[in-house]
């Protein structure tokens, strides 16, 4: 068996796993640094929606660079682990070992199906989103024969592979299970906006019902269609279960390391499992709200890098007074040509309507300024603020392709504790070409009218 030693052992090179590694090595030059992935190829998880059409076309469009910068003298390479000893700090994999000083677990997430779907997976046609190259390649190629799609979900992912499946013509149906599509993540009055695109572009939208089982008519274990909670059977020659993701412990929980809610790896604010000299970072890990401090079940790539940060720069030490105190849930998608983005706290779920310790302030403005400036469009902005405080707990943006970045501004808001008063005086640099007008600016008209109503 090969032995080897490093002083840094990090598992997974995803999102998370890369970054954690190359922090870790910009802050601890001098250690050696091995990074173990399973697979030769990786996609970027959140660009898979985008090769089933014609945004990307093909699986190799989606591909990330996988391992890491040659400058950065991190040992990068593939392989699966198999065990680990954690009292002796060696991990095992490919009829190898390797000794280390810390270890890292970033492996990730695998996709969530639901115990009463779980037989479907067995049925040609049936398909869940994996982070894998070869099985989403599978998938496309699959459906590339195929004219009637089924998506069963209506989150994130769900809705972007329903979107590209109809701008190639074909004949989707997502099948959600709520009233409004993307609801987790939007108020039902954005949300249905959204939705209305959606259903513009051709694709059927079933909310008012509910998958019960994955039909097989012929017996040929090939799918022919889903069953719905009211009876209804919709066929379908592709069935997609964009039904979630969940954390990847498998490893973790057989070398006995703490799980907490979710199946997560338990980590402090730091990154840190119970054992000191063990980190997690990603969607491996049990994450919490940053407002409420509740678990939750939110996995973003932006979340993970900010987790992988932390942990890199905290593996010999803290440095930074600065750690993760919980997921801002901060989205942001586009729908036909409308960017739509959340962070933070939503009124439907933080019932504002019955709260009285919570507002709402709201501006419909421009994106350019003055309104015949060419690509000017409508600009929405609602803000979630604690009454007293003035803090600003959630926001939703809907506009062109400025909102991305709008919404990362209004997540900073929110993870710094800002309240509307500062978002009042903030200044912001505006040019009729690429912004509201500094008169009238959307997200600080925003701010002011949860002042006036904070104070009426």
């Amino acid at each position: 068996m090969q032995k080897e030693s490093c002083d840094i052992l990090v598992i997974g090179a995803g999102p998370a796993g890369g970054v954690c590694a190359s922090i870790a090595k910009i802050s601890n030059p001098d250690k050696k640094i091995v990074v173990l992935r399973e697979h030769e190829q990786q996609l970027v998880p959140c660009s898979i929606p985008y090769v089933f059409g014609n945004t990307l076309g093909t699986v190799e469009n989606g591909l990330a660079p996988c391992g890491l910068p040659a400058n950065m003298d991190i040992d990068s390479k593939v392989a699966t682990v198999s065990d680990i000893d954690i009292k002796n700090k060696v991990a095992y994999y490919n009829d190898s070992e390797i000794s280390f000083d810390k270890l890292v677990f970033a492996t990730g997430s695998i996709p969530f199906v639901h115990e009463s779907l779980q037989h479907s997976l067995d049925l040609e046609g049936v398909f869940t989103i994996a982070k894998n190259v070869e099985l989403i390649k599978k998938l496309k190629d699959y459906s590339n024969e195929k004219q009637n799609i089924i998506v069963v979900g209506s989150g994130f992912i769900g809705i972007e592979i329903a979107m590209e499946f109809a701008g190639v013509g074909k004949n989707v149906t997502v099948v959600g299970g709520s009233e409004f599509i993307l609801n987790r993540a939007f108020d039902s009055d954005i949300a249905q906006e959204a939705q209305k695109i959606v259903t513009d572009a051709g694709v059927k939208y079933i909310g008012s019902d509910r998958v019960v089982e994955i039909v097989d008519k012929n017996g040929d274990n090939i799918v022919n269609g889903v069953k719905l909670k009211s009876g209804r059977v919709v066929d379908a020659d592709v069935v997609i279960l964009a039904t979630g993701y969940k954390p990847n412990t498998q490893l973790a929980d057989k070398v006995g390391i703490s799980l907490g809610h979710y199946g997560g790896i338990w980590v402090d604010d730091y990154m840190r499992t119970e054992n000191l000299d063990i980190f997690a970072v990603g969607d491996c890990t049990a994450r919490r709200g940053f407002i409420s401090k509740a678990p939750s079940k939110v996995m973003l790539a932006s979340t993970s890098a900010a987790e992988a940060r932390v942990a890199g720069s905290s593996i010999y030490g803290i440095k930074y007074l600065k750690g993760m105190s919980g997921t801002i849930s901060i989205f942001s998608t586009k729908i036909g040509d409308t960017v739509f983005a959340s962070a933070g706290v939503t009124a439907d779920k933080a019932e504002v309507k019955t709260n009285t310790t919570m507002i709402i302030g709201s501006f419909k403005g421009i994106n350019r300024h003055p309104a015949k400036m060419p690509g000017t469009r409508e600009q929405y902005v609602k803000l979630i603020v604690s009454r007293y405080s003035g803090q600003v707990l959630g926001g939703q943006v809907i506009g062109g392709d400025e909102v991305g970045e709008i919404i990362n501004l209004i997540g900073h808001i929110i993870e710094s504790g800002k309240s509307v008063y500062s978002v009042m005086s903030m200044q912001v640099a505006t040019q009729p070409m690429l912004t509201g007008a500094p008169t009238n600016y959307p997200l600080i008209m925003a701010a002011i009218m949860a002042i006036k109503e904070m104070e009426s």
